[in-house]
Parts: C-alpha cells; structure tokens; sequence
C-alpha cells in the first residue's frame, strides 16, 4: 500500500469513526469509564458527619480546629489498546478482514477516549512485542496509531495473546481501560490474563469470521494457513471433516470464554460481517 493509499484511509476511517465516537459512543464511554481513583484536592473545616478517617491531623493540629482533606476523582484517564496483527488477522470471507474490524474498533474507541480528553496508547502484537506508542493525547496522535493500525506489518506470523499481555503489566504501572482485540487462536494465556485484569480494567474484543467457526461446502479446496504458511487440499464436502473444523472452533471459544469469566475480564464478540455498534452499545449500557 503505498503512502498516498494509506493517507486516504486513514482519512475514510478517521471521517467514520469520528462520527460514531461522537454521535454515538462519546457520552456512554464517559459514563461507563469515569474517574476510577480519587485524588487530594484541598482541606476544609470539619462539619458533622464527616467521615473521621479523613482528617488532616496536622492541619488540626495547627489551627486546632478540625479539618478534613476533600478528594475528587481523577477525570483523567489511559486507555491502553493490545492489538493483534498477526497473519490470521488478514482473514475475511466477506466485506472486511479480520485486520479491518480490528483497525475501525481501535479507531472509534481512541476517538471516543480523545473525545473524553483521555490518553491513548497502543501495544501492536503478532507472538512478540511488534510495537509499543505510550499514551498520549491530541487528535495528530489518534491519526498516527489509526495508520500503524492500517499499515504496520509484524515481524511474525504467529500469535501469542499471553505476550502482549506481559508487556502490559510491566510497561503501564497506572491501572488503564484497556481493549485487546484479537481473534485469540493462540493458547495459553490464562496466567497473564488475570494478572492483567487485576491491575486494569480489561475488556476483551474476540474478532472472528463466520467461516473461522463454520466451513462452507465447497468441494476440494486448497487451504493455506495464515500462521504457518503450510499448504493443503480440504475436501469441504466432508461433513466429518467440517464437524472437527468447527469442533477447534469451539474449543477455542470455550477456552477464551473460561479465562475471561475467571480472571473477572469482559469479553465481546464480534463478527466480521456483523454490526460492531449494537456490540459496543451493548456493552457500554450494560456497565
């Protein structure tokens, strides 16, 4: 893609997404991921009522007159995306790939973060670190994590969830929203999952493809796979053959389940011929 190309998506994206983080998601991220810490704001003279473990002892002392410290909650935010670029992101069977979906989600919940005068930051991952952009605001920073999410390329093809999530835990020391948008075909991950969700408030985003769950029948169909670049011929009229296909499907789907339910994480699931707003939607009302 040459840079002309990428500039004029980067530029269709930032005209789609915009609209929707303004016109539909602003307020609901807003009320869903307020300020969740507190921080000192000033002192005041005791009144009845007010909670004793929140007086300023020394300040009494001084004046020898009770005074409590007032708190308010910090407004400001992170939102941290972990985002999968490995090759079976580049998968589609219909209008958009994988990589697609993956790049207009990232883009509507950073302008819904900037719209929210939030930071953003951004980890690209395949089964390695592929790069990190700390968080930052301002709409020139949004426009460059929307093209690395158009045009950065991994070094590997493989995917490796349990990575980026490491990554995360030891670069951001402040707790953080954070997406991670992934289509999860690699395994285990569990461990670095429920350290990152004890540390953040981790919303996961499984991205599939309706012909990753269920194999069409098409006859003797050569198959490449993304990950490992191994060819070979499927007979897709085989209904044992389609029945194992969709089996490791759901195997996978039943693991990033289990893992997200126990480390206490939220998972979504999104289509990639599917309406991603009615999911986000969803998501953000039931918070």
């Amino acid at each position: 893609m040459t840079t002309s190309e990428i500039l004029k998506k980067v530029r269709r994206i930032e005209i789609k997404t915009k609209g929707l983080s303004n016109h539909i998601f602003a307020g609901e991220y807003h009320s869903t991921f307020k300020g969740r810490g507190m921080s000192f704001c000033e002192v005041r003279e005791y009144t009845p009522g007010d909670d004793v473990k929140f007086i300023d002892w020394n300040v009494t002392a001084r004046f020898s007159t009770p005074f409590v410290k007032v708190f308010e909650e910090e407004r400001e935010l992170i939102l941290m995306l972990l985002v999968d670029i490995s090759n079976s992101s580049l998968f589609g069977s219909h209008k958009q790939t994988k990589r697609d979906l993956i790049t207009e989600l990232g883009a509507v919940l950073s302008f819904s973060a900037t719209t929210n005068n939030d930071k953003v930051g951004v980890i690209f991952f395949s089964d390695r670190v592929e790069k990190y952009i700390p968080p930052k605001k301002g709409k020139g920073h949004i426009l460059r994590i929307i093209r690395e999410l158009i045009a950065l390329e991994p070094n590997s093809r493989d995917t490796n969830v349990g990575v980026a999530l490491e990554f995360l835990n030891n670069v951001l020391k402040k707790r953080s929203i954070t997406f991670l948008l992934s289509d999860f075909v690699s395994k285990p991950y569990d461990q670095a999952l429920q350290l990152a969700a004890r540390k953040h408030d981790l919303v996961g985003i499984h991205v599939y493809d309706k012909t990753d769950k269920e194999l069409p029948a098409a006859g003797l169909v050569q198959v490449v796979d993304s990950e490992t670049g191994a060819t070979v011929w499927v007979d897709t009229d085989d209904r044992t053959v389609r029945m194992r296909y969709g089996a490791a499907f759901s195997e996978k789907h039943k693991y990033c389940t289990q893992v997200f339910r126990r480390s206490g994480a939220s998972l979504l699931h999104v289509r990639t011929d599917e309406d991603y707003v009615k999911v986000l939607q969803g998501y953000f009302k039931s918070r």
